[in-house]
């Protein structure tokens, strides 16, 4: 029975709380976070790994407001010689195609991919001279899409080549390279987004948008546009010639997207898809040196003939490639 004291003073009765009565009260409120700790530590004990164990990705991220550093240019120190800049797709937590959860024991993820093409393309426009390369990455780190196009136009670039490899989920005779430039959808909305910027940094040849009017400025993108797009059907249409004969193309191997990566309003631009990671065959000779190799001579070949074709004279940028 339980104890009862009565206070005389107020006339109340109050009673005081057994040991029996508080127990069950302390069961239902620790109750609940017993089983969730234990839950959590079955899992970690027992569960696979990549099954769900793993709940926090660390992601650095540059400060913010920010921007990322430039990468380094190599080759001749002449300023005035072109510029390439090789973007090697996807990189860091991000693997692209080949990863996913239809792959097989060994495959390799396209970021790797990618890199491989893009080291062997700046060693084979090296090796020939008179072209200036640099690489948006040249390690496994990741970068967002306005970044890599971004490091072109800060850079100065003559010329964006952004590599990658495509994939047909479970089709693996699906199979051949693609070369891809800007769609006009997606060049009517970049030039929409850049007239209507209020910052200082957008500018086109040198020019400043925020001191023109939104009509003006929309205009200059426009016209700046229009030779980059020009320009950048060059330079896919020669990667097509140059690589016949050693480079599997598709059926369609030139089409246009609204890549945000080819976005640039001033700096000729093109996404490489240089095969089919899901196919065995393309992703075997694409991580092979001879493929990697006959890939790096066809797309150097062609980026001499498209610089030669802008100066006016082969000479300029060298025989070698």
């Amino acid at each position: 029975m339980a104890r009862v004291s009565c206070n005389i003073a107020n006339g109340s009765v109050r009673q005081k709380p057994t040991m029996r009565r508080i127990l069950p009260l302390i069961f239902l409120a620790v109750a609940p976070v017993a089983v969730f700790a234990s839950m959590v530590a079955a899992d970690r004990i027992y569960a696979p790994r990549g099954s769900g164990r793993e709940y926090v990705i660390r992601i650095e991220l540059p400060p913010a407001g920010g921007a990322i550093g430039l990468p380094r240019i190599e080759g001749p120190l002449d300023a005035s010689r072109p510029l390439v800049v090789i973007d090697a797709g996807h990189g860091g937590h991000d693997p692209g195609a080949g990863a996913g959860a239809g792959a097989g024991a060994g495959a390799i993820p396209e970021k790797t991919l990618t890199l491989g093409l893009a080291r062997a393309l700046r060693d084979r426009l090296l090796a020939g001279g008179g072209i200036r390369v640099a690489l948006t990455r040249d390690d496994d780190r990741y970068l967002a899409l306005e970044e890599r196009s971004g490091i072109a136009r800060r850079l100065k670039a003559d010329l964006f080549v952004s590599i990658h490899a495509d994939s047909a989920g479970d089709d693996a005779k699906a199979g051949g390279a693609t070369v891809y430039t800007l769609s006009q959808r997606g060049s009517s909305d970049e030039a929409g987004r850049l007239a209507q910027s209020e910052n200082s940094a957008d500018s086109i040849n040198g020019i400043t948008l925020k001191d023109n009017s939104s009509t003006v400025s929309a205009i200059l993108v426009d016209l700046s546009q229009r030779q980059t797009e020009a320009q950048s059907a060059t330079i896919a249409r020669l990667i097509l010639r140059e690589g016949a004969g050693t480079v599997n193309f598709r059926a369609r191997p030139v089409q246009s997207a609204a890549f945000v990566v080819l976005k640039s309003p001033d700096v000729p631009s093109v996404l490489y898809e240089a095969g089919y990671i899901s196919n065995p065959a393309n992703a075997a000779r694409l991580t092979s040196a001879a493929g990697k190799a006959s890939f790096a001579a066809a797309t150097a070949r062609a980026i001499r003939v498209f610089f030669a074709r802008e100066a006016g004279a082969s000479g300029t940028v060298g025989a070698g490639g």
